[in-house]
């Protein structure tokens, strides 16, 4: 880290510390639990709280998106310790985040501002619904307690996916208000209550300003994105440009640039938390697979910028023109993305559909032990006694991971 003087007097504003681009990946790596010795006594919720949001998605292969988070960060954490920790404990609540997440319930007070917004819009995705049907649910919700949309009366009007009843409609809308919460699934089905039986009195009855709300979330996001451009932080909780602006002087964060990314390796402007700052990254790095939808990659431009890997979900291209395949999982070893797998499981047996390695051509040799480190533990994870590896980039890899493999 080195730090320009800034023009003008001296009783200008301070030098800003410039970071390498290395520096900075660092720095990523330890804010998001990937770098150094991992929290275990604060387990999965310790993982949620320092996150500040963890996606989730429909798409299960090797296990769902939200159970692929903390495993990536804790290791080999038990799966219903990671479900537990999540639903019915009333620890965490599902909203309108950097997609559909899950939140530590202390967040609540904080997306006052989005909830207002929804109300001000009044209704949903374009989705109308009568009054009627809105004070039904909420009626319902409090004479009988958490329900499911099909206990309420019915998710669909029929089996098309976009096509939801009235009741479902209504029951979405008041999520999205603030007047009905979900802290809980049942088989990946929402578990919808009231917010004012469901949320600790204190954190209700709060009521912060859209400013005060955006304010904080910035500063969160910071110090789980360790530095971050301006783009960065606009993507962490989806704000927008007029919500962020006005408070990132003010948020806590401070200004930096880092070598590197900016067009043609130029150094590019940055936000960083002042206590990633305080102390040089250090530890163990994380040899394990990663979520699509994990926090430190969801960000696709960011990913390309930190890793130099240009990576993007298949599960919605025709199989014949995916490159990475179905589910493809970056590879995180010795803090760098040096490689993917596209999973699947087969009983007992969890198959590498297609793998790829940073080099490849005859130079992935070099990742091949973290290859079949990260496989085994997967594997071992989701409960499974054999790994399978069925394409290779290049076949003279194979008996050395296989011989890892069985080791």
């Amino acid at each position: 880290m080195t730090a320009l003087p800034a023009a003008g007097s001296p009783a200008g504003p301070p030098p800003v510390t410039v970071l390498s681009a290395d520096e900075a990946r660092r720095i990523a790596l330890r804010a998001q639990g990937l770098l150094g010795a991992p929290d275990r006594r604060a387990g999965v919720r310790g993982v949620l709280r320092h996150l500040g949001a963890v996606q989730l998605d429909t798409i299960s292969v090797l296990a769902r998106s939200h159970e692929l988070v903390p495993y990536a960060r804790l290791g080999a954490v038990g799966r219903p310790a990671v479900e537990a920790a999540y639903w019915g404990s009333g620890t965490s609540f599902e909203y309108w985040s950097h997609a559909a997440c899950i939140l530590p319930v202390e967040e609540w007070p904080l997306f006052a501002f989005r909830r207002r917004r929804y109300r001000e819009r009044g209704h949903l995705w374009g989705h109308q619904v009568t009054p009627e049907t809105y004070r039904h649910v909420l009626d319902k919700l409090r004479a009988e307690g958490p329900l499911t949309s099909t206990e309420l009366g019915g998710a669909k009007k029929t089996a098309e996916w976009w096509d939801w009843s009235d009741t479902k409609i209504a029951v979405e809308r008041a999520l999205a208000f603030g007047d009905v919460v979900c802290t809980e699934r049942r088989s990946w089905k929402r578990v919808y209550a009231l917010a004012e039986q469901a949320i600790p009195e204190a954190l209700f009855g709060q009521d912060r300003t859209d400013r005060e709300c955006v304010r904080t979330l910035v500063a969160q996001a910071g110090a789980a994105l360790g530095v971050a451009t301006r783009a960065d932080l606009l993507d962490y909780h989806r704000l927008r440009a007029e919500e962020l602006d006005p408070v990132l002087a003010d948020c806590g964060l401070v200004p930096v640039e880092v070598a590197g990314w900016g067009p043609d390796g130029a150094a590019a402007a940055a936000w960083a938390d002042p206590a990633a700052l305080a102390t040089a990254p250090r530890g163990r790095h994380r040899t394990t697979l990663l979520s699509p939808f994990d926090s430190l990659i969801w960000d696709r431009a960011r990913t390309e910028r930190i890793f130099g890997m240009t990576h993007r979900l298949e599960a919605y291209t025709p199989k014949h023109k995916r490159v990475h395949g179905y589910f493809a999982m970056p590879l995180l070893a010795g803090g760098r993305l040096v490689g993917r797998v596209d999973p699947a499981r087969e009983g007992r047996t969890l198959v590498a559909r297609q793998v790829s390695l940073a080099g490849d051509r005859g130079h992935g040799a070099r990742h091949v032990e973290a290859l079949a480190a990260a496989l085994r533990e997967a594997a071992s994870w989701v409960g499974c006694d054999d790994v399978r590896v069925e394409t290779l980039p290049d076949e003279q890899l194979r008996p050395a991971l296989e011989k890892l493999l069985a080791s």
